[in-house]
């Protein structure tokens, strides 16, 4: 599979790394911050699991499709976490971590 094959689902995990990172720091100005620590333990992993993914179907890695299931995994995670929390940067984050998911997936069957 080439890198343009993979284009879908680098951007969707290009995206859903930068709304991760962008959610994880609403997170921390959140007036009870302790009450969003699993968001944010989950925003950080997840970002830093969809750079990774999006780099190495990039380079066309043969561990991308391998890596694209455990990234699905963690964006759904992330996803349903945030999904919890209505603040407008946890409700955009659990869309793109549950797109990213579905494109992750698709990758690696």
């Amino acid at each position: 599979m080439t890198a343009s094959a993979y284009e879908t689902c680098i951007q969707a995990c290009s995206n859903c790394a930068l709304v991760c990172e962008m959610c994880a720091s609403a997170c921390l100005r959140e007036e009870d911050v302790k009450m969003m620590a699993r968001c944010i333990q989950l925003d950080r992993d997840c970002a830093d699991l969809c750079a990774l993914a999006a780099v190495l179907m990039t380079r066309e890695s043969p561990l991308a499709k391998e890596f694209c299931a455990l990234c699905a995994r963690v964006c759904r995670a992330c996803g349903e976490e945030c999904g919890k929390h209505d603040m407008d940067h946890c409700q955009a984050c659990a869309k793109a971590c549950l797109s990213c998911a579905e494109e992750c997936e698709r990758m690696a069957a």
